[in-house]
């Protein structure tokens, strides 16, 4: 008998499926636990890097050098910038005027400038500023043969093949010379155009007055033509008071169709990283994320030698094996970006008498922000709730497979852990047995009474629970029972019942289910 009541449960003893069940719920609050702690830890690196002061220097550094108009001039600012007497309006005068800070607001000189400007006298400008222009040949595009008499230039669109390398204008100084481009150094993507390093280059003077007349000069003497297609200013700033490099640049493009368009970077960003108490804990944060990183691997290749092609079938896998190429992506970006800076930032800051290239820096320091935003994106779509769920729903779909009914709800696990802390706490009395299982019974019919089940089908199956129950415990044991027991009269005429009840519900079912499918067959003729 002890045999055939385990067959009726599904071939399964009740106390081995209660441990399968607590395994499982330790199992999925752990890694409940453990993809939470993961995402905290992802998100301080995330935000961690970033702070209030980067908005407010860029939009200082904005208002400066974007929204300053010519003096007399309300409309004629960097912005408003629609042709080359504008271009030059603004070089000559609000470019140069919030470039040199050489004296307080009194005219009294500026504290010990170390031959250095102060811009807001807070940030000092690094090194000198650059501008240079790229230029299209002449005859890059062919004039109409009816508009060749009035019309014998033709100045294609900027690409390297049609990208002018002659000397012009009087060929002297770098400004009218063609430097070679750095190809280590990123291209920029234009409204119109992706332009390449090099080009016509010249570097500003540490004198408003020089520059001033530098710029008089290159505009006397026609250094934009019908072949510029751009020119770029760079320049960069340091501000001490919350460590933060600006890095500028300012974009001037003259498309083919002629005008002028302008476009900005500012890039505030944090290239000395580790310097406050507050900094030291973010590279904490670094290492635990990329101890995570070597767990998480572990646990795919685990998977995949276990499942081996199967392991590709679960878009579950696809997103996990997604978000450790993006986690090693930004590792790959971090290391580069600190190896650049670290190799890079102080011959940058001591060489003051030449353009120092910061833009190289900022941009892939940018490029880490980038993909570090991508991976906490897709963290938080592969979501430690979404991956239980799924892992739970086809846990659940594989027991009602096999014919057994799992009763493993999160929501349940935690109510009953609760309930357990308030009684251990003194602050609610005990529930004996009878309360456990009137309570149990109360949820079962509510659950009932919403799927749609009538009074009567809810009290059947109530009655034939409880021939069930009184069954098990007649006949049910925990432990191995060899011996042999009767079955009296009394214990018969209620199998007997039982059998009855259950033939009745089947033969209901039954015709539930041939009207259903009658009905399907009428929808389909």
């Amino acid at each position: 008998m002890a045999e055939a009541s385990r067959w009726h449960l599904g071939g399964t003893p009740k106390h081995k499926l209660r441990y399968r069940e607590d395994v499982e719920i330790r199992t999925t609050l752990q890694e409940l636990l453990l993809y939470s702690i993961f995402l905290i830890n992802l998100c301080i690196l995330t935000f961690g890097m970033v702070n209030p002061h980067m908005y407010y220097l860029n939009k200082v550094m904005s208002s400066l050098f974007l929204d300053t108009s010519v003096a007399g001039e309300e409309r004629t600012n960097f912005k408003s910038i629609r042709s080359i007497t504008d271009f030059w309006k603004f070089m000559e005068g609000p470019f140069l005027d919030g470039l040199y800070w050489d004296s307080w607001y009194n005219n009294e000189k500026l504290y010990d400038l170390k031959n250095s400007s102060r811009i807001y006298y807070e940030n000092i400008l690094l090194g000198l500023p650059r501008v240079r222009q790229l230029k299209v040949r002449n005859g890059t595009c062919k004039v109409y043969s009816f508009f060749r008499s009035l019309m014998d230039e033709c100045y294609d669109k900027y690409t390297s093949k049609n990208e002018d390398m002659a000397d012009f204008g009087l060929k002297q100084d770098t400004e009218w010379k063609y430097s070679s481009p750095d190809m280590n150094s990123p291209w920029h993507w234009g409204f119109v155009g992706v332009y390449q390093n090099g080009g016509y280059i010249f570097t500003l003077s540490k004198s408003k007055s020089e520059t001033l007349n530098k710029f008089i000069n290159l505009r006397m003497n026609s250094w934009i033509t019908r072949g510029t297609r751009v020119i770029f200013i760079d320049f960069s700033v340091y501000n001490a008071n919350v460590n933060l490099f600006c890095i500028i640049r300012l974009v001037a493009e003259f498309p083919a169709t002629g005008g002028i368009l302008t476009s900005w970077q500012f890039y505030s960003v944090k290239l000395l990283r580790y310097v406050s108490f507050y900094d030291y804990f973010i590279a904490s944060c670094e290492i635990i994320f990329c101890i995570f990183i070597i767990v998480f691997t572990i646990q795919e290749i685990k998977k995949l030698k276990e499942f081996k092609f199967a392991y590709f079938k679960s878009i579950w896998n696809w997103l996990e094996l997604l978000l450790l190429v993006l986690c090693f992506s930004t590792v790959f970006f971090s290391s580069y970006s600190n190896m650049q800076i670290y190799r890079m930032l102080g011959q940058l800051l001591r060489d003051t008498e030449k353009y120092s290239d910061f833009y190289f820096l900022a941009y892939w320091h940018i490029y880490y922000n980038n993909i570090i935003a991508i991976t906490i994106f897709f963290a938080w779509i592969k979501n430690m709730f979404l991956a239980i769920i799924n892992d739970t729903y086809s846990e659940v779909k594989a027991d009602y497979s096999i014919g057994r009914r799992p009763d493993f709800q999160l929501g349940k696990m935690i109510k009953k852990s609760y309930n357990n802390a308030l009684e251990k706490l003194k602050l609610k009395k005990p529930e004996t047995d009878e309360d456990k299982e009137r309570t149990e019974n109360k949820d079962l019919a509510e659950k009932a009474r919403r799927e749609g089940f009538d009074e009567k089908e809810i009290q059947s199956a109530e009655q034939m629970k409880k021939w069930k129950e009184r069954l098990e415990k007649k006949y049910y044991s925990t432990e191995i029972q060899d011996d042999y027991q009767t079955v009296t009269q009394q214990e018969f005429r209620d199998l007997f019942l039982y059998a009855v009840e259950l033939e009745k519900e089947l033969h209901y079912v039954s015709l539930k289910l041939n009207r259903v499918m009658r009905k399907v067959s009428a929808l389909q003729y």
